[in-house]
């Protein structure tokens, strides 16, 4: 294991991280804020153990799988570590425990949150929690690697570990020029919703905030009420089509920029995450009708908001849901277990996962009825590889024993029932932040113990990080030379 390369890399990221520290520190001191001197410490605390770690011998060699891996897993414990500072400092989250967590929360874009009221909070620390879910939508080492030349040729191990979804390839030839590519769409989707937010109304300081929020598919607001604050059909509607984009595999944007309509209209996955999500607000929208809402297209305005946030795994509300009636929430609680598109800043299983896992089955009814025939199953007009038929099977099996492990420490820890905490349990791995029972809307995981809210960030991140590149970790063969 090149030890050195890995810390080099931890460092550019640190320093990276602090670069990004200025804009919340330019938001307090625009408002004279208490947390100005908590940005300016944790500034100089980051940047001083960014140097400290770039001065460490360098050992010589190529960045390998290996490498790439212990940085992509030790990267997000690092960077979240020290995205908890201005909380800690600032005395908003005097706990390190809570302050973790709700810094691991903002990173992995899950919008869990241990703050019982967001309001009393100064507006810097606000930017931040928020601007986090900005940084990590995408992944904070993929954003770095498009600004920073840390990783050399490399990098690209960093980016197929760190990227969601069971494929990732580059769009061209240059890892540098794909994660610029990526970033381009995002900073593009970013531009345009907070511009259309100003014109329903929203502040510029709102309109980014709940940008991050959606682009990022995070879910943090600046209200209790989250956007059932503004009570605005044009802000619900702007915010449930921008969380749709959201969680669009970005590769297809690319695509649509080369002209390419054919590629991006033909996916597979897109198809059928745009007909789950049509699908869903129907069948919400039907079973409101006439006892919740005054019109129908009252009902569809939050059916599709609140469809869009559960998919997209962003956890935005606009109404308690749990007031809904019995097929809604049932159709909210399985959309907590589909996730976004590979590709997205969506968190969840991903779509195409269970587009293959539904092939398979269909796959395996064939073979029954005709054992002799010959088949293969395809994507996009492609032959899918057994690697990632393999890796789709192995990935299901290992998330369903992680939400189970999970639900049955986070019971044991809080002895309550194995609903309750099955609930808190697949709304952090599935990276949601709201779900049902305890941790439903207008509720916040403040009252969970700091052993629990222990658990619960790790879920949040093993979510985050896709299972596999935090166990390998954990393999005596990694560790072999």
């Amino acid at each position: 294991m090149n030890y050195g390369i890995v810390i080099k890399v931890l460092g550019n990221l640190l320093l990276f991280k602090a670069a990004s520290l200025l804009l919340p520190l330019a938001v307090a001191l625009n408002d004279n804020g208490p947390d100005t001197r908590a940005f300016v410490v944790s500034i100089i605390l980051t940047v001083v153990a960014a140097l400290l770690m770039r001065q460490l011998p360098k050992e010589d060699g190529a960045l390998r799988v290996r490498e790439a891996l212990l940085i992509v897993v030790l990267g997000w414990f690092l960077v979240s570590s020290f995205g908890a500072l201005p909380f800690i400092l600032s005395g908003s989250i005097p706990s390190v425990v809570d302050a973790f967590f709700e810094s691991v929360s903002g990173l992995t874009t899950t919008g869990a949150t241990i703050i019982d009221d967001i309001e009393v909070l100064p507006s810097g620390v606000l930017f931040w929690r928020s601007f986090l879910h900005w940084l990590g939508g995408m992944g904070i080492l993929v954003l770095a690697l498009a600004i920073l030349p840390m990783a050399g040729v490399g990098g690209f191990h960093i980016f197929r570990a760190e990227s969601p979804g069971p494929i990732s390839d580059k769009l061209v030839p240059k890892l540098k020029d794909t994660a610029k590519i990526l970033y381009t769409a995002y900073l593009g989707l970013t531009a345009l919703q907070v511009i259309l937010l100003l014109f329903g109304g929203m502040t510029f300081y709102d309109s980014l905030i709940h940008t991050f929020g959606t682009v990022g598919t995070g879910g943090f607001s600046t209200y209790n009420d989250s956007i059932g604050a503004f009570d605005s059909a044009y802000i619900r509607m702007i915010i449930s089509i921008f969380m749709v984009a959201a969680g669009v595999n970005f590769a297809l944007y690319y695509a649509l920029y080369q002209g390419n309509w054919r590629r991006a209209f033909r996916s597979d996955e897109l198809r059928l995450y745009l007909g789950i999500v049509a699908v869903s607000t129907v069948l919400i929208t039907l079973s409101m009708q006439g006892q919740f809402y005054d019109s129908l297209w009252q009902s569809f305005q939050h059916a599709f908001f609140q469809a869009s946030s559960f998919i997209t795994t962003t956890g935005y509300t606009t109404a308690d849901y749990e007031q809904w009636p019995a097929l809604a929430q049932t159709v909210l609680f399985f959309l907590m277990f589909v996730g976004g598109s590979a590709g997205s800043t969506a968190g969840g299983i991903k779509v195409i996962r269970w587009l293959v896992a539904g092939k398979i089955i269909r796959h395996e009814m064939r073979k029954i009825l005709h054992p002799r025939a010959y088949s293969s199953l395809h994507v996009n007009g492609r032959p899918i590889a057994a690697e990632t038929i393999n890796s789709v099977v192995a990935f299901l099996f290992l998330y369903g024993l992680i939400f189970l492990g999970g639900s049955l420490l986070v019971a044991m820890f809080e002895g309550t029932t194995i609903l309750s905490a099955a609930s808190s349990a697949a709304a952090t791995l599935g990276n949601i932040g709201p779900g049902f029972g305890i941790v439903g809307p207008g509720e916040t995981y403040s009252h969970f113990s700091h052993a629990s809210k222990l658990v619960l960030a790790m879920l949040m991140l093993l979510g985050r990080l896709e299972l596999f590149t935090f166990f390998l970790l954990f393999t005596p063969s990694f560790w072999r030379q």
